[in-house]
Order: C-alpha cells, then sequence, then structure tokens
C-alpha cells in the first residue's frame, strides 16, 4: 500500500522550487519497500517536470493510484490513473517513469496532463484542497 502523505513531506524537505533529491530525501526513500521507493522518486519526478513544464501551475502533490492501480516492472512504473494537485485544484495525469537500480536517478519519464477533477468528485477520490 502506497503512502500518499510521504511525497509531500519528500517534497517540503526537497525545497518546493527545485524538487530536488538530497542526501536527506534519499535516504528516506531508501527506507521504504522497492515498489513504494519507485512510486514515490517517480512522483516528486511527476511534480518537477510539471512544475517545468507549465508555468501557470504550481503543483505541489501527485497520487499515482487515484483512477487505477500503478503498473509497476522492475524499476518502471506507469500510472495511468494518477492525480496531481495545483493551486487546490486537482488535475488527472498519466506518467511513464523509469529509474536506474537505485530508484534514485530518473532515466525516462514521460507526462500527459488531463482534465481537471470537478470538486464534486473529489470526496470519491479522497481529494482535499
Amino acid at each position: 500500500m502506497f503512502k500518499p502523505v510521504l511525497v509531500a513531506a519528500l517534497v517540503l524537505m526537497a525545497g518546493s522550487s527545485a524538487f530536488a533529491i538530497n542526501k536527506r530525501v534519499a535516504a528516506e526513500l531508501q527506507r521504504l519497500d522497492p515498489e513504494e521507493e519507485l512510486e514515490q522518486r517517480c512522483d516528486v519526478e511527476a511534480l518537477s517536470r510539471i512544475d517545468a513544464a507549465r508555468k501557470d501551475m504550481t503543483p505541489d502533490k501527485v497520487i499515482a493510484y487515484t483512477f487505477e492501480p500503478p503498473v509497476v516492472k522492475g524499476h518502471t512504473i506507469d500510472a495511468g490513473g494518477a492525480v496531481f494537485r495545483s493551486r487546490q485544484h486537482w488535475y488527472h495525469l498519466a506518467y511513464h517513469c523509469a529509474t536506474d537500480d537505485t530508484a534514485l536517478k530518473v532515466k525516462d519519464f514521460s507526462f500527459r496532463i488531463g482534465a481537471e477533477i470537478p470538486r464534486s468528485a473529489w470526496d470519491r477520490y479522497y481529494l482535499y484542497p
């Protein structure tokens, strides 16, 4: 089971503007089981990529499993049912992420931002402001 609160804590530790993976964040990630470590690392990468690509958004949270469980194979995760939050709005997100053997260095990443999720659907998917 993934821990949705961890990404927010990792981002705060990493510094919200750069979403960097520093030694402290790397140590926290390595305490997780391998699949969860991969998901959390790729969620942080998604935050960074969205932030760089969309100046109109300020992403602060990614959840990889809101609409469907991510598919994990080795050091690769495909999260087709992900979401992210920006300025108290939630959006659909799909991403593909592959890391090296340590799960700390992202080797390949792509993403697609979908439609905004109506506030009327937030409770059903456990989303919050």
